[in-house]
């Protein structure tokens, strides 16, 4: 009895041990999935305080190696998307080429001049359900992008901004 009771204790201890590490394969698995480069093309600014200016990286990771900086209040063109990642180009000051930023360095005006502000969406399509209204002219944060559109947070709020609604430049009116 005592020799099946450790067996048993044995087994199910290797099944515990198989079970949590196919499921940290499943879960780096569904991560890498999650990272596959999504297509945009919206405009940002740099927000990074830092005095050296954001680091432009080769890759979307903090491993990659610097290609330089870019000062705050810059505006860059985000054309890709991966995870916390964007890839840049076209950088008004600063760094000149493409590389990757950590996209919580950028941020978003909105738009709505003259009016009560602009709708944010929960997905991408503006036919998707409102999650609420940013007034005109507001700072908030860029999450992501798809496309032209552009996932920012607002009080707490996360959704999706359309292009019209967009203003890369933090400096200036984009009117």
């Amino acid at each position: 009895m005592k020799n099946s009771t450790s067996k048993l204790v044995i087994v199910l201890t290797f099944s515990s041990i198989n079970v949590m590490l196919n499921t940290d394969i499943a879960n780096q698995i569904s991560l890498a999935k999650s990272t596959n480069p999504q297509k945009c093309d919206i405009l940002a600014y740099v927000t990074d305080t830092d005095a050296q200016g954001l680091n432009v990286r080769s890759g979307a990771s903090t491993y990659n190696t610097i290609l330089g900086q870019i000062p705050i209040n810059e505006t860059v063109q985000v054309i890709s998307a991966a995870g916390d990642w964007v890839q840049i180009t076209n950088a008004s000051d600063g760094f000149q080429g493409t590389g990757w930023v950590f996209v919580a360095k950028l941020g978003l005006t909105t738009r709505g001049y003259g009016t009560n502000g602009v709708d944010l969406y929960v997905s991408t399509s503006q036919q998707s359900q409102k999650v609420g209204r940013i007034p005109a002219n507001t700072v908030v944060k860029l999450l992501g992008c798809q496309g032209d559109k552009a996932q920012v947070e607002y009080q707490g709020v996360k959704g999706w901004l359309t292009k019209e609604d967009q203003c890369g430049a933090a400096l200036t009116s984009c009117s």
